[in-house]
């Protein structure tokens, strides 16, 4: 497999994965109080603040996964972008690593949020910088 091709795929998972993010805009709030309850964090806070964090966070996840689909078509003339893309998968990562740890988050939420991001972005460069010259 290319080195480009991996960074095709790569784009694609993650904006798949991202992408569903969009579901929880709807969900019920008693859904969203079960997972949180579910997730050992006891009562989830019934307030217009928490309701609109959670909505509108997952509403820009969902609208990173789009921006990760309309690159992944062309991912050498959207070099900037994507270059842009892994720096920031990076920074950010390790920003949600040291909030999960701030916040007290579960330890499997901290393990599967902050880490893959950090190596999917050193992995998307990893791609882009083999693919580029190529």
């Amino acid at each position: 497999m290319t080195h480009l091709r991996a960074l095709v795929l790569l784009l694609h998972f993650g904006g798949a994965v991202l992408v569903l993010a969009f579901a929880a805009v709807l969900l019920p709030a008693e859904w969203m109080a079960a997972a949180h309850r579910w997730l050992g964090m006891g009562e989830f806070p019934a307030a217009p603040l928490t309701d609109y964090l959670v909505r509108s966070l997952s509403a820009l996840y969902g609208f990173h996964g789009v921006l990760l689909f309309l690159v992944a078509g062309d991912p050498l003339r959207y070099q900037r972008i994507v270059r842009y893309l892994g720096v920031m998968d990076i920074v950010f990562g390790l920003m949600m690593l040291a909030i999960d740890l701030h916040a007290g988050m579960p330890p499997i939420w901290t393990a599967v949020e902050g880490p893959p991001l950090v190596c999917a972005g050193a992995l998307i460069l990893y791609l882009l910088n083999r693919a580029a010259k190529t």
